[in-house]
């Protein structure tokens, strides 16, 4: 067992967990709720490879369309919808869901947890032989799972905390739907092996981090806003 690719394959997540933790000042999530989440997201890839499995069966399309096939269903669909379940699972009801960029925090939690038993299965079994491939999926595959989820959770925030029910399930249905295009554009990029699409991967991974870091940056200055709030309330 060559514990130096375990050590590369892992560190991407926890290092990037642990910057979503911290970047949760005000009001830190449950450590034991963060880990179960963290865990349970990384679970979840044993039904994901199932489903993806099944979907793939039914591939009937050859050629871009049966490229995005795979993209847009059976990996983004298959990979955002299981990793949202764990979300609302154990912490969309949970007392300690109380603020909009909790939301954010678990949905990276899972993610996170899905992308490291994800990269383990890449770097330490399937390309191992690879020197590169620890490096090119600490740089893009592991980020880019991060920040689906962070769109997911901005849209899980905005259902939970919904004036009504049409709104809540009308974010609700964002949460998914979102982060699905999002990661099958990633995808799609990729595994068309196209040079005219390959020229826009850099701009999109641009687009991606300014798009969600937008969306923490929000919730964050929320967050922030209650806390000093809440502080003046008792001065």
């Amino acid at each position: 067992m060559d514990i130096d690719l375990y050590v590369v394959a892992i560190t991407p997540g926890i290092a990037l967990a642990l910057g979503i933790y911290l970047t949760d000042r005000y009001d830190k999530e449950p450590l034991h709720l963060l880990i179960k989440i963290f865990i349970f997201g990384g679970v979840n890839i044993l039904p994901a490879i199932l489903i993806e499995r099944i979907l793939a069966y039914f591939n009937i399309f050859t050629g871009l369309l049966g490229i995005a096939y795979v993209a847009f269903i059976v990996a983004g669909f298959t990979e955002e919808f299981v990793k949202r379940v764990v979300v609302k699972s154990f912490a969309y009801n949970h007392r300690a869901f109380n603020e909009k960029l909790d939301g954010i925090v678990y949905a990276v939690f899972a993610s996170l947890g899905f992308a490291t038993v994800e990269n383990v299965l890449y770097v330490v079994f399937r390309y191992s032989n690879v020197s590169t491939i620890g490096l090119q999926r600490a740089i893009f595959s592991v980020p880019a799972h991060m920040l689906f989820a962070i769109t997911m959770g901005y849209y899980l925030s905005l259902a939970k905390f919904g004036e009504s029910e049409r709104q809540r399930k009308y974010y609700l249905r964002l949460s998914l739907w979102i982060p699905v295009l999002l990661h099958g554009l990633y995808d799609y990029i990729l595994m068309s092996k196209s040079s005219n699409l390959f020229i826009i991967f850099i701009p999109f991974v641009i687009f991606l981090w300014s798009y969600n870091l937008r969306k923490l940056n929000r919730y964050y200055k929320e967050s922030k806003a209650m806390y000093m709030n809440n502080n003046d309330d008792f001065d």
